[in-house]
């Protein structure tokens, strides 16, 4: 039984981040009815553990489906730009009034309001405005997306899942619901909470590559091997630097200070060097069960082979035998299960209908309408 077991949520179809939110909610129990076009292709992948209704939102009738299913969540999650749903008919004041208990969660790019409120965007764009991407990249280089991770999944469907679990809580004590707004640029500007501090204390500098954690500091970077590969490195603190300096064959005595900034780009091609004349499988020989801080870089295809990873069960089989990564956090009385499959688009229209109190005559008819599919 998962945490959310008996917790019903609403997910009109989108992309990326909404369907992310909502894997999250399927992962972990909650019964998760997507709400898909009539007629759509290819089902989302992210729509593991999910149900699969089709209505036709253009029919009044099928936005009436929706209103109904909606009255009897407890979730009702949407994607879209900011007035979409209030012109189907499908708004927060009204449905939440007709449903008091529901938490209406809507993740948008800006959000509600603003300036931009009303303007496209994507991942790039949502987490430039919030400063982060700012932040990533080499000196004296183009600011680096690092791809649609930090703004969609991190700043977005995370934290709405976040907001949604908390209002969920908090209903638990007031019996009442209420909107999450989940912005993509104030999520991603709260993820970079801990620079915009460092920063305000006077440790962080505008300037990319520049500072301790952005590829600075010669300690915290990455290293090309001989065969191509390459290894991580986040050697901080005192004890680990040694570590990672007797790893590398280096005697610390003849270093400059771990924290001497004019030398850091001196000793940064040392690192380079040094790593250069070994495989990645002879600097994980090295440094593997050590202090150093040191670990190789993965990519997808490898992870699963990893034997830290094989041994955590990181990844897990599809239906198809193809890993994937398993729900995060790690509970342990009611963990999450990713195990469940893809529905087809409309898949599960009659069950889940008839569970929401529609009739077999009902259904019937909506289907002979093409309200539903």
């Amino acid at each position: 039984m998962g945490a959310l077991q008996g917790i019903r949520v609403i997910e009109m179809a989108g992309l990326a981040p909404a369907p992310f939110c909502g894997l999250i909610l399927a992962d972990f129990g909650a019964d998760v009815v997507r709400v898909d076009r009539v007629g759509a292709g290819a089902m989302d992948q992210l729509a593991r553990g999910k149900r699969s209704v089709a209505v036709n939102l253009k029919s009044p009738e099928g936005v009436e489906t929706v209103r109904r299913l909606a009255s009897q969540a407890d979730v009702l999650l949407e994607p879209y730009r900011p007035g979409v749903m209030e012109r189907l008919g499908l708004g927060p004041q009204g449905l939440c009034a007709s449903n008091p208990r529901l938490v209406y969660a809507r993740l948008t790019g800006f959000g509600q309001d603003g300036p931009y409120a009303s303007m496209a965007g994507h991942d790039i764009n949502y987490i430039a405005l919030s400063g982060a991407l700012s932040l990533i990249g080499r000196k004296g280089e183009n600011p680096l997306p690092p791809i649609n991770l930090l703004g969609d999944f991190a700043g977005g469907g995370m934290l709405c899942a976040l907001g949604i679990a908390l209002a969920l809580l908090e209903r638990a004590r007031s019996g009442a619901g209420q909107v999450v707004d989940a912005a993509m640029v104030d999520g991603a500007a709260y993820l970079s909470t801990f620079v915009y501090k460092f920063r305000n204390s006077g440790f962080w500098r505008d300037e990319r590559g520049t500072n301790m954690l952005d590829t600075g500091a010669p300690f915290y970077d990455t290293y090309r091997t001989k065969d191509g590969a390459y290894m991580s490195v986040g050697a901080i603190e005192p004890q680990f630097y040694a570590a990672f300096l007797n790893g590398l064959g280096l005697d610390a005595a003849t270093m400059p200070h771990q924290m001497d900034q004019g030398q850091w780009k001196a000793t940064a091609a040392k690192f380079a060097a040094i790593f250069a004349t070994k495989t990645r499988a002879e600097w994980c020989a090295v440094f593997d069960g050590t202090d150093a801080c040191v670990a190789p870089v993965l990519n997808l295809g490898e992870v699963g082979e990893h034997p830290h990873n094989r041994a955590r069960d990181l990844l897990i089989a599809d239906r198809q035998g193809k890993l994937e990564p398993a729900p995060a956090p790690r509970l342990s009385r009611t963990p999450g299960d990713g195990a469940r499959p893809l529905p087809q688009v409309g898949e599960h229209t009659r069950p889940v209908l008839g569970e929401y109190g529609f009739t077999a005559a009902d259904v019937e008819r909506l289907l002979a309408s093409g309200a539903i599919g």
